[in-house]
């Protein structure tokens, strides 16, 4: 029996022994160096700065199509790309930058169209934006008072 844990212990001893090379001396230095450029470029982030998130149409016909432009500068520290902006209806639709890098300190603009067709009395539309800004989603919004055409029941009403 001690024959047998002397050669397990001395089998132990020559494995460890035999493995003098350390992990840390495998380790390639340009690999390390482009971990390190990887990592500090993940800490900096775009940022999708808008000079206004909402826009008020006021009152407007319905049947009519109405746009505003959102512009908005990224003053972060990465360029910004857009990968979608998607609106709360289909009666609303956005046109942007889609997969275009806007780079630290540009401008770009987002042009929201909003077709009134159907859509009597307030409404409120939401554009969310997937972006790779540090929070990843953005938003802006668009409402406006749609007058109903004359002669058109009024919401709700039992005849439509």
């Amino acid at each position: 029996m001690k024959k047998v844990f002397l050669l397990l212990v001395a089998f132990a001893t020559i494995s460890f022994t035999s493995c003098k090379e350390e992990a840390a001396d495998k380790v390639k230095a340009e690999n390390v160096e482009k971990a390190t450029e990887r990592d500090e470029a993940q800490t900096k982030f775009p940022t999708m700065d808008f000079e206004e998130k909402e826009f008020d149409f006021g009152n407007v016909e319905e049947g009519d199509t109405v746009e505003h432009t959102f512009k908005f500068t990224n003053n972060g520290e990465a360029p910004l790309i857009i990968t979608n902006a998607q609106a709360s209806c289909g009666c609303t639709v956005p046109s942007y930058p889609k997969n275009e890098p806007i780079a630290p300190g540009d401008s770009a603009e987002m042009v929201v169209k909003f077709n009134t067709r159907g859509k009597p009395n307030q409404q409120m539309k939401q554009v969310r934006i997937t972006a790779n800004t540090e929070s990843g989603k953005e938003a802006i919004r668009i409402k406006a008072f749609v007058n109903p055409k004359a002669g058109a029941q009024p919401t709700g009403s039992p005849l439509q």
